[in-house]
């Protein structure tokens, strides 16, 4: 049987081989490497992942794993390579794009945050936004901002924040949820791998 090689991310943290559950019935990643950079991969007998809700979650909870001790660029679902070659080739086109990026999310996770209106109540929206995003720009690096896709949803943003300053951002959490109780339902999520703060593009000529 073929295999060919699922790619979670890259990271620059050296070797190293886990027993996770991971994509399509994987019990295990490791890397392939290429000077300073490796890529994280499981072995799967497709070259096209069906993407189920249980693959979507393996794939997130590899890059949950491996975020707790080491520095991650994830990759979206889906990204799979014929072999070790084709791999090492685009480690080896990305570095100042791996560089880069790598260097941008050191020691930092993503945190989502929503706040969703409760039914049947009117706020301003913009004025919650911008007090939301003050408060927690004091405690963060970057922030994303995602699609509204709901008409009750007034805040839908992603925070990239350093593992220092968790506790921090946690406490301004608890300070935005009292602040709009019974007006507003706070949705608190992470830490996740920060795919809104990489962007990075791998194709046939690799990363760019």
């Amino acid at each position: 049987m073929t295999e060919y090689l699922y790619t979670y991310g890259v990271t620059d943290d050296g070797s190293f081989e886990l027993d996770l559950p991971a994509v399509e019935d994987a019990t295990s990643v490791y890397t392939v490497d290429y000077r300073r950079y490796s890529a994280i991969v499981s072995d799967i007998d497709t070259m096209e992942p069906e993407q189920t809700d249980e693959n979507a979650r393996l794939h997130d909870d590899v890059l949950q794993a491996l975020i707790e001790d080491r520095t991650v660029v994830p990759m979206r679902f889906g990204m799979t390579f014929k072999n070790a070659r084709a791999l090492k080739s685009v480690l080896r086109g990305g570095q100042r794009a791996f560089r880069r990026a790598l260097m941008n999310v050191d020691g930092k996770v993503e945190l989502g945050v929503k706040l969703v209106t409760e039914e049947g109540v009117d706020v301003d929206r913009e004025a919650v936004r911008d007090d939301v995003r003050e408060r927690l720009g004091e405690v963060s690096n970057d922030r994303a901002e995602n699609d509204l896709f709901s008409d009750r949803l007034v805040v839908n943003d992603s925070y990239l924040v350093a593992h220092e300053d968790r506790e921090a951002f946690d406490e301004v959490m608890g300070d935005v949820t009292e602040a709009y109780e019974g007006q507003l339902k706070v949705q608190y999520t992470g830490p996740w791998a920060p795919y809104n703060f990489v962007d990075i593009e791998i194709g046939a000529q690799g990363a760019q």
